[in-house]
């Protein structure tokens, strides 16, 4: 899964960078923080909510 997360996060980052050139700033800003927060070591939607003691 962390493979599948990763490869997801290069492409929202590659896409993100595309975005910043091409002059759409907001739109590449976020691709950008979406794949900082998809990739395996950030926030994944994936991870279920665990209560730890």
């Amino acid at each position: 899964m962390n493979f599948l997360l990763w490869i997801v996060a290069v492409v929202l980052a590659v896409v993100g960078v595309v975005q910043l050139l091409q002059g759409q700033i907001i739109l590449g800003i976020v691709l950008i923080v979406a794949a900082c927060l998809v990739g395996p070591g950030g926030y994944s939607i994936f991870k279920g909510r665990s209560a730890r003691v």
